[in-house]
């Protein structure tokens, strides 16, 4: 698997793992985030049984800051917008989703929090205000208690807000949601840290 060359499907949930990363940083760094983005994020934590990339996120344009994200950060070309912290957030990331998906009574818990907050959506939406405190409080219930806890960097400020700590809290959820699927399609952490190039170049070239 180490020396197999990494698919576009691969190297589209990794982005999107990027991409729910960046929305993090920006939440913390400015209180606030795109609200397309977030649904869309809120949208493919809710879908457990997808049949493809396409299926949670559409075109690969819905992901255009991820795919931009991972570029530069694997390249070295980093915009003003980009932050280191974004790919500590996803080696932590891929690293939770890998313990995660060996413990089996809390991966459980979470299926069964996911599936009910999917009902919830369907009432309301996926980013009305209940939903998202049900799955963040979700987050504190499983992925929180794990030993590795993601320290968020960014504004007190902003990071004291309740409404902000929840949003944040369900992106991280959303990345690791995003992180299993990486790892579904034969993704490894060995890839993020040793095929970087290889990554970019399986990434789609934006209109």
């Amino acid at each position: 698997m180490f020396f197999s060359k990494p698919t576009q499907e691969q190297a589209l949930a990794l982005a999107a793992v990027f991409q729910c990363c960046e929305l993090v940083a920006e939440l913390a760094h400015h209180g606030e985030t795109s609200t397309d983005k977030m649904t869309l994020s809120m949208g493919a934590l809710l879908n457990q049984n997808p049949s493809s990339i396409a299926d949670l996120y559409g075109s690969a344009e819905n992901l255009s800051m991820g795919i931009n994200s991972m570029r530069g950060l694997f390249t070295g070309n980093f915009a003003p917008t980009q932050r280191q912290e974004v790919l500590r957030y996803v080696v932590l990331i891929s690293y939770l989703a890998r313990k995660l998906s060996k413990d089996k009574t809390r991966l459980g818990k979470v299926g069964r929090g996911i599936e009910r907050a999917g009902l919830q959506a369907e009432h309301f939406s996926a980013t009305h205000d209940n939903v998202i405190n049900n799955i963040a409080g979700l987050y504190e219930q499983t992925i929180s208690t794990m030993r590795l806890r993601i320290q968020v960097q960014g504004s007190a400020n902003y990071l004291r807000q309740p409404a902000v700590a929840a949003r944040i809290r369900c992106l991280l959820f959303c990345a690791i949601r995003n992180a299993f699927l990486w790892r579904q399609l034969g993704g490894t952490q060995t890839q993020i840290m040793a095929r970087r190039s290889a990554l970019v170049k399986a990434l789609p070239q934006l209109q």
